[in-house]
């Protein structure tokens, strides 16, 4: 394989070739260097995913913040345990390599649990439901936190109030 650089233009746009590189690499170190890019394992904690999907509630309560273990101690209730078993259905019910139907809730304060990892979430943001896929990362952290309630201001603009139809906006 041979691999050719040039770094073709000074700026102005005139052409000229400042630096020319030309190595070989066989194939053997191609290869090599393919192998080496292995890509990090995701672990939560210390604990890789493989394992983390097979802790019990009470394994998982020691992981995660303060907050998410007492509201874990307290137990899960009736509306978290059926959002729970919805999304079993629907990863039960998807195609093998296929990605689940999403499942519409309005459990904001919902804990997010290993076993929902892969799932999709329809969460309610009080205007309609954003469309989250569960992911690794997310384990401890609450579904609203994936569904913004508000638009975010966006500043600098004139507004249309009796106040700023005065203002000169240019066409």
């Amino acid at each position: 394989t041979t691999i050719s650089r040039f770094v073709a233009t000074d700026g102005r746009g005139k052409g000229k070739v400042s630096n020319n590189l030309t190595f070989t690499m066989d194939a053997e170190k191609v290869a090599e260097l393919r192998k080496k890019r292995t890509f990090k394992k995701f672990t939560f904690r210390g604990i890789e995913l493989d394992a983390l999907l097979d802790l019990t509630n009470d394994e998982l309560m020691d992981l995660v913040t303060c907050r998410a273990r007492r509201r874990m101690s307290r137990g899960l209730k009736r509306k978290p345990m059926a959002l729970i078993k919805r999304l079993r259905q629907a990863k039960k019910e998807a195609a093998p390599g296929e990605k689940p139907r999403g499942i519409k809730t309005h459990l904001r304060n919902m804990i997010i649990v290993p076993e929902m990892i892969g799932s999709i979430v329809g969460i309610y943001n009080g205007k309609m439901f954003c469309g989250v896929e569960m992911k690794p990362e997310m384990v401890g952290m609450y579904l609203a936190e994936f569904a913004i309630t508000y638009k975010p201001v966006r500043h600098g603009r004139p507004g249309v109030s009796a106040a700023h139809q005065t203002r000169f906006i240019p066409l």
